[in-house]
């Protein structure tokens, strides 16, 4: 291959990575966050609903 196609697909690479760095204008949540508050959700639900009584 001729070095000019290297350094072209090196460029080209090298572009592609910098876009994928790039901050984003709106940040996204972390999934473990997002997972964190269903469970709190969840769980409030759970100790909200009245339970069984229990027979004496």
């Amino acid at each position: 291959m001729h070095p000019d196609i290297h350094l072209a697909l090196y460029h080209a690479r090298a572009a592609e990575l910098r876009a994928e760095t790039e901050p984003r204008s709106t940040p996204r949540p972390d999934i473990r966050t997002r997972l964190g508050w269903t469970l709190i959700e969840v769980g409030l639900k759970l100790a909200a609903r009245p339970g069984p009584v229990p027979a004496h």
